[in-house]
């Protein structure tokens, strides 16, 4: 009788917790409203929000790459599953077309949809959270006065219990930190214009930061290095082998990508670089000199931080053996001779890709190649995916790190140029 007393005491307290959670995490929905008339928008006003969209990127997360802008369904893989970005467009059935500022306002500040479920973090809301509101406004007028388009967003595969919306509620809890952008009076303007957009709208830390086992972050690591599409993001606190970045570096390499210094945009880089190149003169100067004048911090916090927590399992293997590696160079040599010598014969140590923790940037370009968009200006290279075997990828690979003077070998380097071929995450 006694035991089942306790058991029944500790399951009534279960159940009246999990019913106090659910009531903390509940949020009521905002009313639903006619869709708004284009007119009713003042054309400097959207014309102000086009520039904040090109800042946030936020056409590239929302749009896939065979379907309409904004109209979502572009898949995140995260370590809990896939998440699909959601119909941004005007759309008054399956995108925003019936939210009012406030409930865009909402979602921007406080991660929650019009009628009132959590989103998730992919949306980076911890730093939208730091937009203003007539920023905010801008946006909404932008963004109620694109094509309507009807899309449906795939249903998310997530893992139990990832998959319970609720939960991100905790995840606020110990993660989110509510609030707008507060200049610092010890700096100028265009300081804190650059924080504004470094730290809120440009989320640079969703990807230049490593995060936790919760997916959340890293803030004793801020701006030290992480993980975006399967790619490895450099630390912004710290000089490449290449050498610092100035202020005039990074302000060329926002236009175009390039700065004659060091690697040029590839990856989810190269889609940021095309839409900060439209962005106005003030903006990119006012990021390059927040980002220039990040403190750098010491090395051993530094080491290994690129690829964030998650990546860092794969990273983890046995060193390929001296012979191994040495044996695969000089097949790689050769490859490299054919292929490679003629725009490339000097600079294999300057680069990031060469000299990261890891090899799937370095095998990222290879495979896929280089190409301005829409005949842009920039680096052409070409992709070798078809021409080069798996094994031929990764000798060439193991070379050039070893050309360049780097130690320790990559392991499992022809295991990983498979997996980047085959998709996986």
């Amino acid at each position: 009788m006694a035991a089942r007393r306790i058991f029944l005491s500790l399951f009534l307290l279960f159940v009246l917790g999990a019913l106090a959670f659910w009531a903390w995490a509940w949020n009521p929905a905002i009313a639903a409203i006619e869709p708004p008339i284009l007119s009713s928008f003042d054309a400097s006003l959207i014309s102000r929000g086009a520039q904040l969209v090109l800042i946030g990127n936020c056409n590239v997360c929302h749009t896939t790459p065979e379907g309409k802008s904004f109209a979502g369904g572009r898949p995140q893989a995260t370590p809990f599953g896939t998440i699909y970005s959601t119909n941004i467009t005007p759309d008054p059935d399956t995108g925003i077309g019936r939210w009012s500022e406030f409930a865009f306002r909402r979602s921007m500040r406080e991660g929650l949809d019009r009628e009132g479920r959590h989103l998730y973090p992919a949306f980076p809301y911890d730093h939208f959270t730091k937009i203003t509101d007539e920023d905010i406004t801008a946006i909404y007028a932008f963004m109620m006065t694109r094509e309507p388009v009807y899309a449906e967003t795939p249903a998310n595969k997530l893992a139990f219990p990832f998959s319970i919306r609720a939960l991100v509620a905790g995840w606020k809890l110990l993660f989110f930190d509510r609030g707008i952008f507060q200049p610092d009076p010890s700096k100028d303007e265009e300081l804190n214009r650059g924080a504004y957009l470094v730290e809120g709208l440009g989320h640079c830390g969703a990807c230049h930061t490593p995060r936790n086992l919760l997916g959340a972050e890293n803030m004793q690591r801020k701006f030290a290095g992480g993980e975006a599409e399967d790619w490895d993001t450099p630390a912004l606190n710290a000089s490449p082998p290449s050498g610092p970045w100035t202020r005039e570096h990074l302000l060329a390499y926002l236009r175009s990508g390039l700065d004659g210094q060091h690697d040029a945009a590839a990856g989810p880089m190269a889609s940021v670089v095309r839409n900060l190149s439209q962005v106005n003169e003030q903006n990119l100067r006012a990021i390059s000199s927040y980002i220039a004048l990040l403190p750098e911090r010491p090395s051993f916090e530094r080491q290994g931080s690129s690829g964030g927590t998650f990546a860092l399992a794969r990273r983890n293997d046995t060193t390929t053996t001296t012979g191994e590696a040495d044996a695969l160079a000089k097949k790689g040599s050769v490859i490299f001779a054919e292929a490679c010598t003629d725009c490339h014969e000097n600079e294999l140590s300057q680069s990031t890709s060469v000299s990261g923790p890891q090899p799937r940037n370095a095998i990222h370009v290879i495979l896929e190649g280089l190409q301005p968009t829409n005949g842009e200006p920039g680096v052409l290279m070409p992709a070798y995916s078809i021409t080069l075997t798996d094994n031929q990828i990764a000798a060439l690979v193991i070379y050039m790190r070893t050309q360049a003077g780097i130690k320790p070998h990559w392991s499992s380097v022809e295991d990983e140029v498979r997996r980047i071929r085959a998709g996986k995450k």
